[in-house]
């Protein structure tokens, strides 16, 4: 049976997404996920996003990692299933959705979308990296000389390493440019690989360097290897909230697969 999708883009961080109100696809094939993943034998992504009916929401997103396998949040995919709500004209230029960490809400406009994360109750800051979970969890390291470092190798031996095992988190590398601006690669569990860009790591990175003191600015800008994201807050009692994550979100193109 021949279906639908659509490929989506936020700052190179790339999900195929599959309209799933008719709840026609099969959420137990890993396989199947896996496959349209897949960049040589599939579509190619570094996930899958399904978007559903809510009753109580304009929408719900399911996300999938590349893996096949149902995941935590995704920043990135949180934003391009906005712009993809939008080119469907289930939403016009705000809107609240439902997914795995709970409710957010978002605005659009001209491609460029804000999305409302979680928020930040407890961040653990050690030595030589910090730990928080902003809707997935993630570890964030100071390094020097990013663009030569060797993400995939550092990123897998901390992810499947001890506190994290076979559970994992995803692995932040992290130079600082100025006082407001920070270079970002991310080594995500799920990909096992690094993508060119990670929502949720961007929005930790903004937060644990602002919980170290590398910065007292509340609007910070992170370069990724796909782009540039920003993430305002502000600091509470105890954590981060009001934390936006903003970037543009872009249809890549559509197409159809026998699945």
């Amino acid at each position: 049976m021949t279906h639908t999708f659509y490929k989506y883009q936020g700052t190179g961080n790339d999900f195929v997404f599959v309209d799933n109100r008719q709840e026609l696809f099969n959420k137990n094939n890993t396989k199947l996920i896996a496959h349209l993943c897949d960049r040589r034998f599939g579509v190619g992504a570094d996930g899958l996003i399904l978007l559903e009916n809510d009753p109580d929401t304009d929408f719900k997103m399911v996300y999938f990692n590349a893996d096949g396998n149902q995941s935590t949040m995704c920043g990135n995919g949180g934003r391009c299933i906005v712009a993809f709500a939008e080119m469907l004209n289930i939403i016009d230029k705000e809107t609240t959705f439902n997914a795995i960490d709970g409710l957010h809400e978002a605005t659009i406009e001209n491609g460029f979308v804000k999305l409302k994360m979680q928020d930040v109750d407890t961040i653990e800051v050690f030595d030589k990296h910090t730990f928080l979970n902003t809707g997935s969890p993630h570890h964030v390291a100071l390094v020097d000389n990013i663009k030569e470092f060797n993400v995939k190798t550092e990123g897998s031996k901390i992810r499947y390493g001890a506190p994290y095992n076979q559970e994992g988190t995803n692995v932040n590398f992290v130079e600082q440019v100025d006082n407001k601006t920070f270079a970002v690669r991310t080594y995500e569990r799920g990909v096992e690989d690094e993508t060119l860009s990670c929502g949720t790591g961007v929005t930790a990175v903004a937060l644990a360097m602002h919980k170290a003191g590398n910065t007292n600015a509340e609007e910070v800008t992170l370069n990724v290897e796909g782009g540039t994201l920003k993430i305002s807050f502000n600091k509470a009692e105890n954590g981060y909230n009001n934390i936006w994550l903003q970037g543009p979100a872009t249809l890549v193109f559509k197409g159809e697969m026998s699945w």
